[in-house]
């Protein structure tokens, strides 16, 4: 795990709570957040990719997230448990050089740092189908090709 994308990690989770709580504009949250802050080239880029990707894919990942949540509609989940789901989601989905591990593992982390007592097994437990039926579809695909 690096921890420049540890960092990028939480400047979006940072910047997709912001943007949940306020509606604000998602461009002038996300250069606001990187204003000021001493980060390589390649972590803001990684910041760019994550934020601009999980705002154009934010329906499909959402329909995902509620589709691998039993008995949880979006609105039910935590802000904050949402917003990792949601950054954990589009890595599972976009960002194939990230491990389906490192990608639950991070989740779980920011869970800890930032959520209730029972947010990391929550998110554990919807990331764990979530990739598990990425990796079906992904097996699927090859043998059909």
């Amino acid at each position: 795990m690096s921890l420049s994308r540890r960092k990028a990690r939480i400047v979006v989770l940072e910047a997709l709570y912001q943007f949940d709580i306020s509606n604000g504009d998602a461009n002038n949250i996300i250069n606001a957040k990187l204003t000021g802050k001493n980060l390589s080239k390649g972590t803001k880029d990684f910041i760019l990719k994550l934020a601009e990707g999980i705002l154009e894919h934010r329906d499909e990942i959402n329909n995902l997230i509620e589709a691998n949540a039993e008995n949880w509609s979006m609105d039910r989940i935590a802000v904050i448990d949402r917003n990792i789901l949601m950054l954990a989601s589009f890595e599972l989905l976009y960002c194939p050089d990230v491990p389906f591990k490192v990608v639950i593992d991070e989740a779980v982390e920011l869970a800890k740092m930032y959520g209730a007592e029972d947010s990391g097994a929550f998110i554990n437990g919807i990331l764990d189908k979530i990739g598990k039926g990425i990796a079906f579809r992904k097996q699927e695909i090859k043998e059909m090709i």
